[in-house]
């Protein structure tokens, strides 16, 4: 691992476990509130909305001035975001404060860019499965960090996200090397060239693939709360010890064999295999109603998210040339941001109307829509695929 990789690693590292912490609280913590299935899922929507209003001007500032800034300044705004969050008194402050983390939103779209800055097109993936496992350790130690805190109160954990993530900005500060030269930089407005980046073929096929995807791991993701506490009765503490277990689970499947898989099998089939884990993990899931069944059923969804997060950031930045990394970066992180604005309306709706499973069948039925579209796809001639190497 390179010094800059490391660095943007840990940065994440850091970010991701105050982020960790806030998910699985979420839903609780709304409720003490008095808020409904459907606000908790507008909750997380309006974040994501807020987000894909700024993520595509985020992209284009880090192309133009650097991702170091940008970062830092999305850092902060996470920071503020979580003490308003802490502040609150009614369900409009909780509102407000999901806004201002969307707005500020734009490190995990400048840190993928920054990944694509210092590595070669056939390293993305093993670099992006680097990443994902940041966002796994950060998702095993902030759900397990926001279990053992909310047992002092719902908002001690918000408080100890604001001060870890005060410390990924400090750290972003001080160390992180910037990339961009701005004499390299691209220029233009971010919403006159999202339109001429979708007429190309291969990147509005691979963003649409890009689109669906998250879609369903929205529904997954934000309903995940919901579904243990309606199926299993299980309250914020035991909720953040299970997320955290999943997070342990995803960590090792993206820290450790998507190298492999990739090298021996190339990105687009380790993203077909993710696909069809997560498939079988989500019918498998809606239908199990004991705590250990649901337990090892994570483990094919472990494997199906580990796989296919990190193969579908390595495709979205093959789709262009790494001149301009940040705006592809830019308008994928704003098309997921559209998936995570509707996926968990859809998945609160489905809840509440249907029952705790119709989510999870729904998302399954999705990630098999994404293999659909997934079988006929192929990488930019300019930047091929992986292929296996010969066999020793």
């Amino acid at each position: 691992m390179t010094r800059p990789l490391l660095i943007i690693f840990l940065t994440i590292f850091v970010n991701l476990v105050g982020f960790g912490i806030i998910i699985p609280l979420l839903p609780f913590y709304a409720e003490t509130f008095g808020a409904s299935p459907f606000v908790v899922g507008l909750l997380f929507a309006v974040f994501s909305l807020a987000q894909l209003i700024a993520s595509p001007a985020l992209g284009d500032l880090s192309d133009r001035y650097g991702r170091r800034p940008v970062l830092v300044f999305s850092l902060l705004g996470t920071v503020a975001s979580f003490a308003m969050l802490a502040l609150a008194h009614s369900i409009a402050m909780l509102f407000l404060a999901r806004i201002v983390d969307g707005l500020s939103g734009g490190n995990i779209s400048t840190a993928r860019a920054y990944v694509a800055d210092i590595t070669e097109p056939q390293d993305r993936a093993r670099a992006y499965g680097i990443l994902g496992a940041a966002f796994g350790l950060g998702f095993i130690f902030g759900p397990a960090l926001s279990g053992l805190l909310v047992r002092v109160s719902y908002t001690a954990p918000i408080w100890a996200a604001a001060g870890i993530t005060l410390v990924a900005t400090i750290m972003a500060w001080l160390w992180l090397p910037e990339t961009v030269h701005r004499v390299h930089a691209g220029s233009g407005n971010p919403l006159r060239y999202l339109p001429e980046l979708l007429q190309r073929p291969i990147v509005r096929r691979v963003l649409a693939i890009d689109f669906v995807f998250w879609f369903a791991l929205a529904i997954f993701q934000t309903t995940f709360g919901l579904f243990v506490a309606a199926r299993f009765g299980y309250g914020p503490a035991a909720t953040g010890y299970l997320f955290a277990g999943f997070g342990l689970l995803g960590a090792v499947v993206q820290g450790g064999f998507i190298r492999p898989m990739v090298r021996r099998i190339g990105d687009k089939t380790t993203f077909v295999a993710g696909l069809v884990f997560s498939a079988i993990g989500l019918v498998m899931s809606a239908y199990t109603h004991s705590i250990v069944a649901f337990t090892i059923i994570l483990i094919p969804l472990s494997l199906g998210m580990g796989f296919g997060m990190p193969t579908i950031s390595s495709l979205v930045s093959r789709s262009a040339g790494s001149h301009e990394q940040g705006r592809v970066q830019g308008a994928a992180s704003a098309i997921e941001s559209l998936s995570r604005t509707l996926g968990p309306v859809w998945g609160a709706l489905m809840l509440q109307r249907f029952g705790e499973a119709a989510p999870y069948l729904t998302a399954a039925l999705f990630m098999m829509l994404t293999l659909v579209m997934t079988v006929g796809y192929r990488a930019a001639d300019h930047e091929p695929l992986v292929v296996a190497p010969p066999l020793s």
